[in-house]
């Protein structure tokens, strides 16, 4: 079996000492950008793998950050992770990324799992953990942001939108449009999808003209096909008089709009239909929808920004940051 290389081995090759592979390994923004790049050319070289628990030890830095979202699948995610990955390069870091399924319970786990193995900082989507999970995280000592949302008592630090708000100003645009009949369609029922439904029912009740609303929700996980039967059963729950839907998703609102051309149902005259998050083929369906946006990936790279900000500070920034949201305005409103 052939001898695992080690530091002196990298040293040797790159023609420096075992204290400055050392250096440049724990702290390659301090050295400069040819001694870093003849260390890690040996580094290549050799195959030499770095033990970033003894490294984390010796200079009381990982090297990694700590990331839990709450679905690999959803591509809204997957926005705030691309701006996550974009800023940790700037920093010579790495993520460890953990799925928590959309369980408060799973997310404790991964967050005592990703604590142990000494992050520098830590990025969690929402503001609901458990009280244990929130224990642990101010306990650890390290930078801390909760994104996605907004909260009145961060753990640390926070950065988000109100989906409160989004809510009642996406039907607030359908009560202006002249709609007086509208349903909302929820699926899943997290923590930011009943603050968007919470937003409706506060738009409908202020609303100075009489106005019905229809609520329509399920625990099941959010898919296209989910959204035309949900708006199935909007129209059965209205006798067919619902003539406006707030999608508590884009993937709703897509199959909503694909189940209203099976029931002959023409968008927006005959119902209209919008969404939350603007994916991409919210704007190229024909009509194409009417959604609310967020910049989810400059979201990301903040977060990464907050956290490298309070490296080594006792006080961290602890004003939420309010990224805010836009109505994307299309035709099938």
């Amino acid at each position: 079996m052939n001898k695992k290389p080690n530091l002196k081995d990298v040293a040797k090759v790159a023609g420096v000492s075992a204290i400055t592979v050392s250096r440049v390994l724990s702290n390659p923004d301090k050295v400069s950008e040819k001694l870093r790049a003849k260390v890690e050319q040996a580094v290549h070289e050799i195959g030499y793998i770095r033990n970033h628990a003894a490294s984390a030890l010796a200079s009381r830095r990982s090297g990694v950050i700590a990331v839990i979202i709450p679905s690999l699948s959803n591509i809204v995610f997957n926005d705030v992770l691309q701006g996550i990955y974009s800023a940790v390069k700037q920093h010579h870091l790495q993520v460890v990324l953990g799925d928590c399924h959309y369980s408060p319970l799973e997310e404790e786990k991964l967050i005592a799992t990703l604590l142990s193995q000494s992050p520098e900082g830590f990025i969690l989507t929402g503001t609901d953990q458990t009280d244990y999970a929130r224990k642990l995280l101010k306990q650890s000592g390290i930078p801390i942001v909760q994104l996605m949302e907004l909260s009145d008592s961060p753990i640390d630090m926070n950065i988000g939108f109100s989906h409160f708000n989004a809510g009642v100003d996406i039907t607030n645009h359908l009560l202006q449009k002249g709609y007086r009949k509208l349903g909302f369609l929820g699926a899943r029922m997290d923590t930011r999808t009943q603050q968007r439904l919470a937003g409706f029912k506060k738009a409908i009740a202020d609303f100075h003209q009489p106005c019905q609303s229809y609520v329509v929700t399920t625990t099941q996980s959010s898919s296209i096909r989910l959204g035309g039967q949900l708006l199935q059963a909007v129209m059965a729950e209205s006798q067919g008089q619902c003539d406006a839907v707030f999608c508590c998703n884009d993937d709703l609102a897509l199959g909503a709009l694909f189940e209203s051309k099976r029931m002959n149902l023409k968008v927006p005259s005959d119902i209209a239909i919008c969404g939350f998050n603007d994916l991409e083929a919210s704007a190229l369906v024909e009509p194409a929808i009417t959604s609310v946006a967020s910049p989810r990936f400059e979201m990301g790279q903040q977060a990464v920004e907050l956290l490298m900000s309070a490296q080594g500070q006792d006080k961290h920034h602890r004003s939420p940051i309010d990224i805010g949201y836009r109505i994307v305005e299309r035709a099938s409103t």
